[in-house]
């Protein structure tokens, strides 16, 4: 039980923590900037990395004044360099230079808040490098959930979430080493189609799905959020983090967002976190952990909540969250072909490719047709990642 909640006696919180943030300039990238604007002192910026927005690199760059930074695409790595030489900041190009620059001394925690599969491999060099990671990719654990926690408990790294819900968890969990859990139960909002039946799916557009009724994220989360599979990927994600089976893991759709997630003991007492929908908040948790830093983000009031609403989500209709619970109930490689075929399906629905119920179909061709591993490595499953995007691909070309 221990496991599931850092000790914080061997986690120094001091002052001036080195941050490596990876995707520096996407949703959650942004919004832990304004976490380190906020709390001047608290944070050095080390690193920052961005997949190819180099203009909002570049700003950042010469507003926090990093030792390095590095721009996934390689066409931009130029304009990068050219623009901070005279800072006197390092620029790098390249997925590989993402992924050796976590190992840079200075850095005591790296945030990956790269989107999906890309994650995996800077996340893994930071740990062998000896870094807390604060996560908000979950498919870094969606992927190789066993092997990551594994490498991080070998090299006594802390693996902090930042997604709200799984932060939800980890802060109920605080005190309660030795009490047993009895179920995790994560909460959803249900999207902008909650409540909506399969007929009047088929036809819902980009526009309608990317908008998300509470939170402001990028678009490839916002798709998975519509369509359940973000919450199916949480589940997987849950999984690993906390050391508990599939069967006691719970989803309740929850419109408000309110109440982040819920975990409930073998004596029936339940345990939530509430908040406003505010990354800001789970991101601050993670980077400051394992104290509450003071902020003036704006306080949930229980008098503008007349109702608070629950409900069980609709898995016949949302098929992706049943699709998540039956790869990880299969185990080995299916979450990894999962990942992989929800990835490319999501970018086909946002090019106008497939339709928002086929990105389900994607899926389950993939796992039908890929050869899965019981107990697949890490280059395997780099190799399945391969092997499933191609097979999506095929698929959504014949269909």
């Amino acid at each position: 039980m221990k496991d599931r909640v850092p000790d914080s006696e061997t986690f120094d919180p001091g002052a001036g923590r080195g941050l490596a943030i990876l995707g520096s300039t996407g949703s959650i990238g942004t919004q832990a900037l304004d976490v380190v604007r906020a709390q001047p002192g608290r944070f050095r910026v080390e690193v920052l990395t961005a997949g190819r927005n180099a203009e909002l690199l570049i700003a950042q760059a010469i507003e926090f004044k990093p030792n390095a930074v590095a721009i996934a695409d390689e066409t931009q790595g130029q304009k990068v360099r050219d623009a901070l030489w005279a800072h006197d900041i390092k620029a790098y190009s390249g997925a590989d230079s993402i992924a050796q620059l976590v190992e840079m001394e200075g850095i005591d925690i790296v945030l990956t808040a790269l989107v999906g599969f890309a994650g995996l491999r800077p996340t893994m060099n930071a740990i062998a490098a000896g870094k807390h990671i604060a996560l908000a990719n979950k498919e870094t654990l969606v992927v190789a959930g066993e092997i990551v926690m594994q490498a991080a408990k070998n090299k006594g790294v802390n693996i902090l979430p930042v997604d709200s819900e799984h932060s939800a968890i980890f802060q109920c969990l605080a005190g309660e080493f030795h009490n047993p859990i009895e179920k995790l139960i994560l909460t959803a909002s249900g999207g902008p189609f909650r409540g909506r039946d399969r007929e009047s799916l088929a036809s819902v557009t980009k526009a309608q799905a990317l908008k998300h009724p509470n939170w402001d994220m990028g678009a490839k989360i916002t798709i998975d959020s519509a369509s359940l599979m973000n919450k199916g990927l949480e589940v997987i994600e849950a999984r690993w983090l906390f050391d508990v089976k599939a069967k006691d893991i719970d989803v309740v759709v929850h419109p408000q967002s309110i109440v982040h997630s819920c975990v409930q003991f073998e004596d029936g007492s339940i345990k939530a976190q509430l908040g406003l929908p505010d990354m800001k908040l789970p991101i601050q948790y993670a980077l400051g952990y394992p104290r509450r830093l003071k902020n003036d983000f704006p306080r949930f009031n229980f008098a503008d909540y007349s109702s608070l609403t629950f409900e069980t989500p609709d898995k016949s209709t949302f098929r992706n969250l049943q699709l998540a619970y039956d790869a990880l109930d299969a185990g080995g490689s299916a979450p990894c072909v999962l990942n992989a075929a929800n990835e490319v399906a999501v970018e086909a629905f946002l090019q106008d490719e497939v339709g928002f119920l086929e990105m389900s179909d994607v899926l389950e061709h993939a796992l039908q047709v890929v050869f899965q591993e019981g107990k697949p490595d890490l280059e395997s499953l780099f190799e399945l990642d391969a092997a499933a995007r191609k097979a999506a691909t095929e698929f959504i070309k014949r269909s």
